[in-house]
């Protein structure tokens, strides 16, 4: 029985130094005695270790993921990891060069959850070590001290990351198990134990200000929490003191914040709240521009509040013909304009089609803020209801007053609920031409976002066809609006037998 001896403190170089002697004299894991070394047993001299006839053996290969696995698994609590790693590498070089892919196998399963239990601690290290500044002589560099105790020697695997992070200032993170120490040049470990620093600070209070504030008990689940901040950190934490008062007091702070909720405007749009309340409609402007600036101001929704800008309509003031569409979209609301993103688009290529000026309309949307849903770095369009539809039509009642149109398109159910307070399927109103006030005609058609939205390719062609046919329609009743009532007349008598 050969004795090996390894400080056991975390270092790699110990134990592969004594396994590699141990593999080339061929020496067998059921062989070798691996303890954890003390002052009572002298270390042992890897060079008088056996060795094959004729002199050193081979130095095997073995796999870079072995490498990795010991380095993490070698910083384990656990005496037996020794002896774990040497028959791994005994049956990684002898037996099966692929062992480690079989997860199954009893070796590799152990070495794995030493593995994970390190990073894990590793993880809780780098989250709940808290500095404390100690009293620097006049002119140094700030000082700080911090306690942790780690389950496993994981002091010099996680001190590089301190180092990067906090370059700037002295600092000692002590251990029980080792310590690490920066001084603004060089990073020193050691792995002794060492006494715990008495340090109160300042700081201690700002953890405990910082921890109350971002304390949501809206989201509170008390196991959830303990699996994350386990209680055999708390004593080390100055803000866990506040965590029992804290899940006490709970449940009548979620009951505050839904009493706070509706009445609570969002700080960045007082400027826009200031314009006029939002129950109060704002004087009629008597030119397009000026109701476009007020309209930049508007507040009697909600969804000016996560929207970018009012997007108002544009096109000439006197435009016979104006086209109403739902709401902005993405591209509108950074841009400010109507009818600029894809939907747009498509109509601007549609209108070409069959000889509609663009130039010559006037394009709006029944609401005027864009409403979305976050999703990552996207944002999803949603559809406004009734009461935002009924908010923003007082916006589109004067636009109409303005411009005073012959002939009113809107695209989609929105806008037709807009123009004429009635909710119906779209397919019982599409291509009717029906009467407004003021001798006004409203033509209905679908929107093209509809259009984009077709997955079926073959449906997409009949319904771009469909919407080619409604725009025609448009450009003859456009036309028509046009006549004069001395090209009317004429032509209403040649139509007579």
């Amino acid at each position: 029985m050969h004795a090996a001896v390894i400080e056991g403190r975390g270092a790699f170089e110990p134990w592969r130094d004594a396994a590699r002697a141990l593999l080339q004299a061929g020496i067998a894991p059921d062989a070798v005695d691996w303890r954890v070394f003390d002052a009572a047993e002298a270390r042992l001299d890897f060079d008088a270790l056996p060795v094959p006839a004729g002199g050193a053996g081979k130095t095997s290969a073995v796999p870079a993921a072995f490498l990795d696995l010991a380095a993490a698994a070698i910083c384990h609590s656990d005496p037996a990891r020794f002896a774990l790693l040497y028959r791994l590498l005994w049956r990684l070089v002898h037996e099966e060069r692929l062992l480690l892919r079989v997860h199954a196998d009893a070796d590799v399963a152990a070495a794995r959850a030493m593995e994970k239990s390190v990073r894990r601690d590793a993880h809780k290290m780098t989250a709940f070590v808290r500095f404390r500044e100690i009293v620097a002589p006049p002119g140094a560099r700030r000082r700080f001290v911090a306690w942790f105790e780690p389950e496993h020697f994981i002091v010099a695997r996680t001190a590089p990351f301190f180092q990067r992070r906090f370059t700037d200032m002295d600092w000692l993170i002590a251990t029980p198990k080792g310590s690490a120490a920066w001084d603004g040049e060089r990073l020193t470990v050691t792995p002794e134990p060492a006494a715990r620093p008495e340090a109160e600070d300042a700081t201690d209070d700002l953890w405990r200000i910082y921890y109350s504030n971002i304390f949501n008990p809206a989201r509170l689940k008390v196991k959830a929490m303990q699996a994350e901040m386990p209680k055999k950190y708390w004593r080390n934490l100055p803000e866990a003191r506040l965590i029992p008062e804290l899940i006490a007091e709970a449940e009548t702070r979620v009951a505050e914040m839904a009493a706070r909720q509706a009445t609570t405007p969002l700080p960045f749009h007082d400027r826009l709240q200031s314009s006029f309340p939002a129950e109060t409609l704002p004087v009629p402007a008597n030119n397009w521009e000026a109701l476009r600036n007020q309209a930049m101001g508007c507040t009697r929704c909600p969804l000016h509040c996560h929207a970018t800008q009012t997007v108002f309509g544009e096109g000439p003031g006197d435009a016979e013909v104006m086209i109403v569409g739902e709401q902005p979209g993405d591209q509108e609301d950074l841009a400010g304009r109507p009818f600029v993103g894809p939907a747009g688009k498509l109509f601007d290529r549609a209108a070409g089609e069959v000889g509609l000026d663009r130039r010559r309309l006037y394009v709006t949307n029944a609401v005027k803020h864009f409403k979305y849903e976050p999703r990552g770095k996207r944002r999803i369009h949603q559809k406004p209801n009734m009461g935002e539809i009924e908010h923003c039509r007082w916006w589109l009642t004067q636009e109409i007053d303005l411009v005073k149109p012959k002939l009113i398109v809107a695209l989609g159910a929105t806008a037709y609920a807009a123009l004429t307070g009635e909710r119906k399927p779209l397919s019982e109103v599409r291509g009717q031409t029906l009467a407004m006030e003021g001798d006004r005609a409203l033509f209905v058609t679908v929107h093209p976002s509809y259009l984009l939205r077709i997955p079926d390719p073959q449906k997409k062609e009949v319904e771009w066809r469909n919407f080619l046919e409604d725009l025609k329609a448009v450009t003859c009743l456009m036309q028509a609006a046009s006549m004069t009532e001395e090209d009317a007349l004429p032509r209403a008598r040649l139509a007579i037998p």
